[in-house]
């Protein structure tokens, strides 16, 4: 969980909208936790991404295992394994709305 929280305050301090954790251990194998927020244009996206990385690596030694969608900075997803972080241009989250497919996830506060 300390994990997740250092997720939560790095998005927040990078102003991310609506930071949101689904707990997806009930549901499915493929990770444990999606972590979703958004920012309001490309480049807050862009720079959420940069940031969450480097403070994830400084703090806890993890580098994702995969990442995608930095360039466009319409959807990024950043793979650490355990919890997958979801940055969307504010826009997209509504239009994709991983909350209403995973609806039967518990949200969770760090």
């Amino acid at each position: 969980m300390e994990i997740l929280k250092l997720v939560v305050e790095c998005l927040e301090d990078g102003k991310a909208g609506e930071p949101v954790i689904l707990d997806l251990r009930p549901l499915t194998t493929m990770t444990d936790y999606f972590i979703l927020a958004h920012g309001t244009n490309t480049r807050q996206v862009q720079a959420m991404a940069r940031d969450l990385a480097e403070v994830l690596k400084a703090k806890a030694g993890l580098k994702p295992h995969h990442v995608e969608g930095v360039t466009a900075a319409q959807w990024v997803l950043m793979d650490y394994g355990h919890f997958i972080v979801h940055l969307f241009l504010s826009e997209k989250r509504g239009y994709y709305d991983l909350e209403r497919i995973w609806m039967d996830a518990p949200r969770i506060s760090p």
